[in-house]
This record gives C-alpha cells, structure tokens and sequence, in this order.
C-alpha cells in the first residue's frame, strides 16, 4: 500500500492518548508484511523486528500512535458531557468543533459548546474560553439520557475530521501529530528489503502524556541507537517570526539539534546529515524547541542510547487539523532507510 494511502487510514482512525487500540490493531496489519515478527509488549506499544545479522548494531525506530484529545470527565443533570484535556491543546482550538464521543459500543457525533456569545458581557468576549467552562453536546436531554446512548466518564473523545488531498502535494487531517511518522515508519521498514541490522520498528503510546511508551519499549529493546519519527510545527504562515522555527512545509525533514527534552547525540546528527547530503535530500536543522519527542525518553533509558529525531514538518499540530506535505514524508521515510542501511559506518 503507498505512503499517502496508510496516511491516510492512519489520520482517519482514532488513538487518543491512553486510547490507542485502533490505531495499534491497524499499525499490526500494515507492518506485518514487512516485519519478521510482531509483538505487543504489556503497554500495548507495538514492536515489529527485521532481523539482521549477530553483532550488528540494533537500531529502534519510534513512532506515537496516540493523538491528542478529550476524555469525558463528568455528565451533568442536563445531559451535557464536561471534559479533561489528553495531551497539550490551546483552549481556543476547542470551541465549537465536531467531536466523537468513542463508547463501547459507537461513536457519538457531538460538538463543543460554550455559552452563547449573544448573552455574553462584553469582558467575557474578550477572554479566551477556557476548556472547563466548555461542554460537548451529544443531543442527550439528560444524565440518564446520556447514559443510555452509552456514554460513561472515561470514554475518550476524537475530533471529527477526515483526511483529504487538497493539491498535488499537500493533505489535509488530523491526527498527523504523528500518524505522518507512523506513516513513514512503515513505509522504513517496506524500503528495508535488505538490511545487516537489527531494525526494530515501534508503534509507542502515549506520547502526548510524557513519553510514557518510548521509555518501556526501549528498555525491553535495548537499541544501541533511537531514533523518533515524529513531526514538527512550521514557522511559514503568518506571525512567525524566523527566530522561533525557520521550518517549512515542503523543504524535507527537519532534524533536531535541540529541544526540550534531548540534545542529539553529534554521532547521530552527523550520521542524518551525511546521508541526507549524499543522496540528495533537501533537509531542515531546528533548535531551541519547546516541544521534545520519543527520542528525548530513549535517550535517558538503561545505560543511555544515542538518539536523534527526523521530524515532517505540519502545521497546526496539537489541534482539530492539519496540513502536511507528502513530498516530504516520502523523503523522511528515504533518509530513515537510507541512514539505517549505513549505520555500520557511524556505529
């Protein structure tokens, strides 16, 4: 199946955080042909293995398959369901968007609502509405209403949103924080037809709630090198300034000197940049991010694993969509191959 394809059923399905069930059976199915085993470990992080030769280095691919979104925290008298956020989310991207209330047993459509602004004072339409004074409105007319729609405190939401080409190159979506690098972890491991090292390619959970998977998947792994495949934000729509990202949509993969949570090992940014260099890939350097990745949690596990991040640049990331390049997750998904093929020399 293409690259854009498993984008796009891997944007269309729903894992948020802590919820990551059908993205992880769908992860299953779509690296099975190119994995000589697969197993779920007890977190539910999904790890595919190529095998390569005996005393060759291991090298741990990492892709979250949790999304960001909304948990169902309360249900009022009313029938009307309050909420807590599931991972980094402005509050203003809240307010009158579709949602899915994921049950049991369906998926509820539902929007969140807020006070109309009509009978708003005028100091109140000035401020930002935060996320506890927001409700999702699934049409219940009360509690129990509610609750025989099977609806219960726990249930996960999912913004509603579906994929879409919008151009030659560009897709529309949600969810590619970081389907887009589950995407390309998958089109990895089918480039790797041949390969001498150990590739093991995880699906990780809960990401978006502190690396939470890439810490236990790496430990139970023990790669002598990490690498995260995961998106980063651009700075080429307006109000941007160049000092906080010079990343663009469509001028290939952006590597990680710094962020928050990881200084790249310089063997591994030598590595990226070397091959990327070699083989004609325009590539992106970023530093000084807020933000930090699966690679920053792999770094810190057992002993220390030389780590680093090959990140797709998308806007809007952490809310309801997002635009991405495909152009540009093909040439992530060249360089992670190529780069893996040629770890011998650097490791």
């Amino acid at each position: 199946m293409s690259l854009g394809k498993n984008l796009e059923l891997l944007s269309n399905a729903n894992g948020v955080a802590g919820r990551e069930d059908e993205v992880r059976n769908l992860m299953v199915e779509l690296l099975k042909p190119y994995a000589d085993e697969i197993t779920v470990d007890r977190l539910e992080n999904v790890i595919a293995v190529k095998k390569g030769k005996k005393d060759t280095p291991k090298v741990m691919l990492a892709a979250h398959m949790d999304e960001v979104g909304l948990m169902v925290k309360t249900i009022t008298k009313d029938g009307f369901l309050q909420f807590t956020k599931m991972g980094g989310m402005d509050d203003r991207v809240l307010l009158a968007q579709k949602v899915k209330v994921l049950t049991e047993k369906a998926q509820l459509p539902a929007v969140v609502g807020s006070k109309p602004p009509h009978i708003q004072k005028e100091e109140e339409r000035k401020k930002v509405i935060q996320h506890d004074e927001l409700f999702i409105d699934i049409g219940a007319a009360s509690r129990e209403d509610a609750k025989a729609m099977g609806v219960k405190v726990g249930d996960p939401v999912a913004f509603d949103v579906n994929y879409v080409k919008t151009g030659k190159d560009t897709a529309l979506g949600k969810a590619f924080d970081d389907r887009a690098g589950c995407a390309v972890l998958i089109e990895t491991l089918k480039q790797l037809n041949h390969t001498n090292c150990t590739v093991c390619a995880v699906g990780t959970i809960q990401e978006e709630l502190g690396l939470r998977g890439a810490g236990t998947a790496a430990f139970g792994v023990d790669p002598d090198v990490g690498l995260a495949l995961d998106v980063t934000f651009t700075g080429d729509v307006p109000g941007v300034r160049e000092f906080d990202t010079t990343v663009k949509m469509g001028k290939g993969p952006a590597l990680t000197v710094t962020d928050s949570g990881l200084v790249t090992h310089p063997k591994i940014l030598r590595w990226l940049m070397d091959t990327a260099s070699q083989n004609g890939i325009e590539y992106q350097l970023e530093t000084g991010l807020m933000g930090t990745t699966d690679a920053a949690r792999m770094s810190l596990t057992r002993q220390g694993i030389p780590s680093g991040t090959i990140s797709i640049p998308a806007r809007y990331i952490h809310s309801p969509a997002g635009f991405i390049s495909i152009k540009d997750l093909e040439n992530s998904a060249k360089l992670a191959a190529l780069a893996v093929r040629k770890i011998q020399d650097y490791f």
